[in-house]
């Protein structure tokens, strides 16, 4: 968790130059108001995430703190130009909470996602570009988007950004789904289940990243195995169900 932390803390400082470093020129107003914009959505995130994780999980978990943060930045990317900086706090909010709601579940719906980046990218991605339909104000930006929704601009905005929403999805599944059958029957995507309990820093690249991750199992006796993430199984033993503890 320290390095995910430390991860985190230098995304929310690369978020400075990728959202106001994405304005079409140096103009010192907007890029400071950006700054500004994007560094609230991303602190409320933290806050309300680790709040909403509190109550709904019953301890504090870092690791929704993390997601919360970053799911602030996702969400206020698209409308950091547009909004001003109390929009950008609820904006913030709304994605903190959404996003620990997300996680938990992707986590019942059995989905593969171990950090959580699809609830972040995806889940506040949309919402995000959603948000841009509900708090924009032309004063902010004139000419541009004119007003969402929330600001007297009617819903003509928010159907617009459904509208890109709905065909970037659309495209986005279509050729993921043609390339990974592609490359499922060619190469194939997944690996030897014992691999799979090794740890791909063994297979692919002959060390262990996590040399004191113990890995516990359920043998189908029903016996604990714990041992190493680099350990092999004994010839002996019964093949281990795949239940993660």
């Amino acid at each position: 968790m320290t390095s995910a932390t430390l991860g985190a803390i230098v995304l929310w400082l690369g978020w400075f130059g990728f959202n106001p470093g994405s304005t079409m020129a140096a103009a010192v107003g907007d890029m400071s108001r950006i700054v500004i914009t994007t560094n609230t959505a991303g602190a409320v995130g933290l806050l309300v995430a680790t709040a909403v994780a509190w109550m709904v999980l019953g301890k504090p978990d870092l690791g929704m703190s993390i997601n919360g943060l970053l799911a602030g930045l996702v969400a206020v990317t698209a409308p950091c130009a547009y909004i001003s900086v109390g929009s950008s706090a609820i904006i913030g909010a709304i994605a903190g909470a959404l996003v620990v709601f997300a996680v938990i579940m992707f986590d019942k719906l059995k989905i593969d996602d171990p950090v959580g980046a699809t609830a972040v990218h995806l889940c506040c991605g949309v919402f995000g570009t959603l948000a841009v339909g509900l708090f924009a104000e032309d004063a902010i930006m004139p000419n541009t988007t004119g007003n969402g929704l929330l600001f007297g601009g009617g819903a003509k905005l928010l159907i617009s950004q459904l509208i890109g929403i709905a065909a970037v999805g659309a495209f986005t599944f279509v050729i993921s789904y043609i390339i990974w059958v592609a490359i499922k029957a060619t190469m194939g995507v997944r690996v030897s289940e014992t691999e799979e309990m090794e740890g791909l820093d063994i297979g692919e690249h002959g060390n262990s990243a996590y040399p004191d991750f113990a890995v516990s199992m359920i043998s189908s006796s029903g016996a604990m195995n714990i041992g190493y993430a680099s350990s092999k199984p004994k010839a002996s033993e019964k093949p281990a169900e795949k239940v993660m503890r």
